[in-house]
């Protein structure tokens, strides 16, 4: 697939005469496909049952005509004045018990049978026209999924998915604990939804209650994806795609378990600080990537600004194109603006374009443009690659919820505590896959998880991993959960305490950091092992555990003097393995310079070698099959590399090169 140029186009807001203009401009732009139609659905069936496709079939044409290849939307995200004035059932219901009201987008009840039928015979219609049309290369479902229902319908489609669950309300009870303050359920209609401050006091619901609603919200969004899907394939010619645009880290499903019948996944990208962070947005093009284990599309991002932000200020002069280099990098196959022009009214008049309301471009347009160029001359080289990584970080939907519902801090964010991770490999330069928590590891030889919920299967995985050699980092509240969110009998880790070679003591929430001084000493350090790092000292913020080392693990870390009851025990222990596998526990969220410094020695000694070494810092790179692709932030750099290398943007052969503030180059070696 060759790297395309985008942008959403929304003909339906414009007169027919001003199209021409549109298509030739995009053409000018060195644009190569358009998205269209994903908010059209008023202007695709006016009224119930009449609809109006030929205006759609001539801006396909149209686009044809000019070049441009055409995704579909299946515009299910807007449902029209007239469906939600004659159903309102079709709306979602608030958790005050409000239902939403006409005038915004995605305010549909997605558990909604009849608003259900309603979505499937509009994406047949378009199927049924557009399904052989080789001017339509792929569909994207509906549009960022994001709305959570709780009506009555919700209601009662949860309590049979439960009774599917578990089979028997005994099950339930005893898996959910239901006997404590007297919660026990003896009919499927008592299950209530876990509704903000509807009881006293304002204390929650059962955690297991919680995270089984958020599993059914998952449950409801599949449904709903495959009842677009289905008439989709049914209608459509094999060579056409199917995604969704996701939004990155949004929590409010378990995208890897959406994701699964899609040929790809997509997300949306947008910056409303105005600026790249390569340790921070790269993980967004990661985390999309891991979610199909395949390349992915960058479905929108800003073409300068949003229009959402508290301070809406544009991207710096270059920073555009480096943020798609940057999305590029980490497998993106296409990147698509939002929008192409603004409408002249509506709720995001202010947010950014690529041509103004009067049809002329905007400043960033040239830029936009020179992407365009980019991507031509480069395109042949990265067809066909993808990102190879060495490094797995396991993500999971499932330890966010229970983590979010109980954090017993509030700064334990379970999402910050990932980045943690994920910012000194990305600052490194060492590529990394985050996967699903049930991922196959094979291939890796480094794995970072702090697995809060697990299971048999998840623990099998990373032990097998361990045997066979593999180095796993293993960070605070690991295997403290059972998947229905209650805690294992056993110490932390639950399951991994032989390949861990410790458990956790106790837990304590920190009110003030504790010091943490890295081990020099032999103790705990079975006959033949290695020194100790040479790490500096640091601190323990947020949370700590007192770690237990078995017989023939090492401490590589202790806590200074602290509350009474974690002065002097172990914070940090390894495990080695005779496969030469190794295991850490992480007992504290360390402070940014000491966790920098270890996941530095600990990729080192799992043999985990940056993209490329010795690069200045603000130079972000990544590698797709033979292209190195360099992308410099905002203060121009020189960059020497280890061979002579010919830059593809630039033409130039060389061992240095300059890159200006938000540079790019891709090279390969000479």
């Amino acid at each position: 697939m060759p790297l395309h140029l985008g942008a959403a186009w929304y003909p339906e807001h414009w007169p027919e005469s001003r199209w021409p203009e549109d298509v030739k401009l995009m053409r000018d732009a060195g644009l190569t496909v358009v998205r269209v139609a994903e908010f059209a659905w008023s202007s695709l069936e006016p009224r119930e049952g009449a609809f109006n496709l030929g205006w759609l079939e001539r801006a396909v044409a149209l686009a044809a005509d000019h070049g441009l290849a055409v995704v579909i939307g299946t515009s299910t995200a807007a449902p029209p004045a007239w469906l939600t004035q004659s159903y309102p059932d079709t709306l979602a219901v608030n958790e005050d018990g409000r239902p939403a009201v006409h005038g915004a987008r995605c305010h549909y009840d997605v558990t909604s049978e009849r608003y259900l039928y309603f979505c499937r015979r509009v994406a047949e219609k378009l199927a049924i026209c557009f399904g052989h049309d080789a001017r339509v290369i792929g569909w994207q479902i509906d549009n960022e999924y994001n709305t959570v229902s709780y009506s009555e319908g919700a209601r009662r489609a949860f309590q049979e998915w439960l009774r599917r669950q578990y089979g028997s309300l005994d099950a339930l009870n005893g898996a959910w604990t239901t006997v404590y303050w007297s919660q026990t359920y003896t009919d499927w209609s008592q299950i209530p939804l876990p509704v903000q401050g509807a009881h006293g006091f304002g204390q929650p619901h059962n955690p297991a209650l919680r995270l089984k609603w958020r599993q059914f919200v998952t449950e409801a969004y599949r449904r709903f994806q495959h009842n677009q899907i289905e008439v989709i394939r049914a209608n459509a010619m094999p060579s056409q795609w199917i995604t969704h645009n996701f939004m990155g880290f949004f929590d409010g499903f378990d995208h890897y378990l959406v994701s699964e019948e899609l040929d790809f996944a997509s997300w949306d990208q947008y910056y409303p600080a105005g600026h790249l962070d390569f340790g921070r947005d790269s993980a967004g093009h990661d985390l999309t990537r891991g979610f199909k284990r395949r390349n992915f599309w960058l479905m929108e991002t800003q073409p300068g600004n949003v229009n959402w932000a508290s301070v809406n200020g544009a991207q710096d002069r270059g920073e555009t194109r480096a943020a798609a280099w940057n999305a590029v990098a980490h497998g993106a196959e296409a990147v698509l603006y939002w929008q192409w022009r603004n409408a002249l009214n509506g709720q995001e008049q202010y947010h950014g374009s690529l041509i103004a309301p009067d049809g002329a471009p905007r400043p960033i347009f040239d830029e936009i443009k020179r992407i365009g160029e980019d991507f031509r001359r480069v395109g042949a080289l990265l067809d066909g690659t993808t990102v190879e990584a060495q490094v797995a970080l396991l993500h999971s939907y499932d330890d966010r919820w229970a983590l979010d519902f109980q954090r017993h801090h509030a700064d334990f964010d379970p999402l910050l505590y990932l980045g943690s991770f994920y910012r000194p490999l990305s600052n490194r330069n060492i590529a990394v896959d985050i996967l699903p928590a049930r991922a196959t590891l094979d291939g890796y030889k480094l794995v970072i998880a702090a697995p809060h919920i697990l299971d048999e299967a998840i623990a099998v995985e990373l032990i097998r991993f361990v045997e066979r050699g593999g180095h796993l980092v293993l960070g605070v509240r690991s295997g403290m959960k059972t998947p229905d969110n209650a805690l294992w009998p056993q110490r932390q880790p639950a399951l991994l305490q032989a390949i861990a070679g410790a458990h956790v003591e106790e837990y304590y929430a920190l009110h003030e950091p504790v010091p943490i001084h890295v081990a020099t000493s032999r103790s705990h350090k079975p006959r033949g092992a290695q020194p100790a790092p040479i790490l500096p000292d640091g601190r323990a913020r947020i949370w700590a555990e007192w770690l237990v080392p078995h017989d023939d693990a090492r401490v590589l870390a202790t806590y200074g003097r602290a509350n009474g009851y974690l002065d002097g025990q172990a914070a940090i222990t390894l495990k080695q393995h005779a496969s030469g596998g190794r295991a850490y526990y992480l007992g504290a969220w360390l402070d940014d310079a000491l966790q920098d410094a270890l996941i530095g020695w600990v990729t080192a000694q799992a043999g985990v070698e940056p993209v490329l070494p010795n690069l200045p810092a603000g130079v972000h790179a990544m590698k797709r099959g033979d292209a190195y692709i360099l992308i410099n932030a905002a203060e121009a750099k020189s960059v020497t590399l280890p061979w002579r290398a010919h830059d593809h943007l630039s033409g130039k052969t060389a061992k240095r090169f300059a890159l200006a503030p938000w540079g790019v180059a891709v090279v390969t070696q000479a």
